[in-house]
């Protein structure tokens, strides 16, 4: 009963900075900022005032690794494998070349800045398919260190604030139509609330065909959280010299894995209501905002500090490219005409 009653202060602190943080992002008059974001900073600005080891740390621990994992099963019910055929091929041929360009790319670009491959690979995530989501997804996959995750969540962020204001003068300096300019913007910005929020003030329908396009980028987290799993325990067994790590199903797929790719094949089955899925949805992403309210409140930026530059240039370089290559796509593919 102690431990348990040990854990309640910092799973309230972060819980209550998560509330916090929705009600922030509920009062902007547009989706600007994601409440994960903010919970994310406001973590780590009143981790100032905390000490290393004190009444908050076994809770604060427990919400940012425990019900990390708990939002991630969670974030399956609301994944719907048949979403993508809804927007059809175009979507999904411009997608297949921007996350190539993400992970193929961020390993060069990552090595010839000299990042750890976790950081590299949670940026490139979090570029190439949903920013934040993407990376708390697949952070405790690659056993990511919390440092490495809110620099991966910062270089996502502060791209995504660049591309709000400057993607709809894009779109109309090249004369996009609304399916052309849905579908670049849908592709190439970050975060949901980034996508949403430079899809409608480029025009309505435009914001519509981004925001579809942005859930089919969702289900790119299934096949990639299975293959970091399996690049994850590969490395495991090949540094382990004694063999202490054994092949087996759970150090592939990890509890929390298969509960998210169950609660993703139940929902494609049909097994939830579309009620149901959207109440476990905003569960997940509630559990998911205070989880990285956590991570905030064991990071500090004295830690971000001393990673230097190169994080942030992984992101802008990654990002740019991103952006290129889905415009060039599209181009050559016949769906956006350049006026």
């Amino acid at each position: 009963m102690k431990k348990i009653i040990s854990y309640i202060p910092g799973v309230a602190l972060a819980f209550f900075i998560a509330i916090l943080a929705k009600s922030i992002e509920n009062l902007l008059p547009i989706p600007l900022i994601s409440a994960s974001v903010l919970a994310l900073f406001i973590g780590m600005g009143f981790n100032i005032f905390r000490k290393e080891k004190d009444t908050f740390s076994k809770g604060v621990g427990f919400t940012g690794k425990k019900v990390l994992r708990i939002a991630i099963v969670l974030l399956g019910a609301s994944l719907n494998v048949a979403t993508i055929l809804n927007v059809g091929r175009l979507s999904l041929a411009v997608m297949i070349f921007t996350l190539l360009t993400c992970f193929g790319g961020g390993y060069f670009v990552g090595r010839a800045l000299g990042l750890n491959w976790k950081l590299s690979n949670l940026i490139s995530a979090g570029t190439g398919i949903c920013g934040g989501s993407a990376i708390a997804a697949i952070s405790p996959v690659i056993e990511a260190e919390d440092k490495d995750i809110a620099y991966a969540m910062s270089a996502t962020f502060l791209f995504d604030m660049a591309m709000i204001i400057l993607f709809p003068i894009m779109g109309h300096a090249l004369g996009l139509d609304d399916m052309a300019y849905g579908l670049w913007a849908g592709t190439a910005v970050n975060d949901t609330s980034s996508v949403v929020a430079a899809g409608y003030a480029f025009s309505e329908g435009a914001g519509d065909f981004a925001t579809m396009v942005k859930l089919t980028r969702t289900l790119v987290i299934i096949p990639t959280v299975i293959v970091f799993a399996m690049i994850s325990n590969r490395l495991k067994r090949k540094e382990n010299v004694e063999g202490e790590v054994k092949y087996s199903i759970t150090n592939i797929f990890p509890w929390f894995i298969l509960g998210f790719l169950a609660m993703a094949a139940l929902n494609s089955l049909g097994v939830f209501t579309p009620e149901l899925s959207g109440f476990l949805k905003d569960c997940s992403k509630f559990f998911m905002v205070a989880a990285l309210a956590a991570i905030g409140l064991k990071t500090n930026f004295g830690e971000l500090k001393q990673s230097g530059f190169a994080p942030m240039v992984h992101g802008f370089i990654i990002s740019a490219l991103v952006v290129i290559v889905a415009i060039g796509v599209e181009i050559a593919l016949g769906i956006a005409v350049i006026s």
